[in-house]
């Protein structure tokens, strides 16, 4: 895994490269979000759709819900950045479109996009 921190004023977004997977359940996020606070002082995370496990993107596993409730919790914005045109689920095209009209998460199909975002969110 690669981070790199892109900054505009007094806005840092950590983002992530990796080629693996890396969030799996909720304590792979938590362990991600502590480390990259950790390391990195940021509150924002930018991450690609290929790092996350497809079980996510099925609102049944509750993966979606727990996760991003741990990142609300802590007040960490994130931005999961990839295609979802190929999901049929309403459930989960409504999920994504009420995500992104808010300021914690964001399901973004560009790079410069999310980071534009990340960080006009407080």
């Amino acid at each position: 895994m690669n981070v790199t921190v892109d900054t505009r004023g007094n806005s840092k977004v950590a983002v992530i490269d990796s080629s693996e997977v890396l969030i799996h359940d909720v304590q792979d996020a938590l362990d991600l979000m502590a480390s990259i606070r950790y390391s990195h002082d940021c509150d924002k995370m930018l991450i690609r759709k290929s790092n996350v496990t497809e079980a996510f993107f099925d609102l049944s596993t509750r993966i979606a819900g727990d996760i991003l409730q741990k990142y609300t919790n802590y007040q960490v914005k994130l931005a999961i950045v990839g295609s979802y045109d190929g999901y049929a689920s309403k459930s989960l095209r409504d999920f994504i479109y009420e995500s992104n009209h808010g300021t914690q998460v964001f399901f973004l199909g560009d790079e410069a996009e999310a980071l534009d975002k990340l960080h006009q969110v407080g």
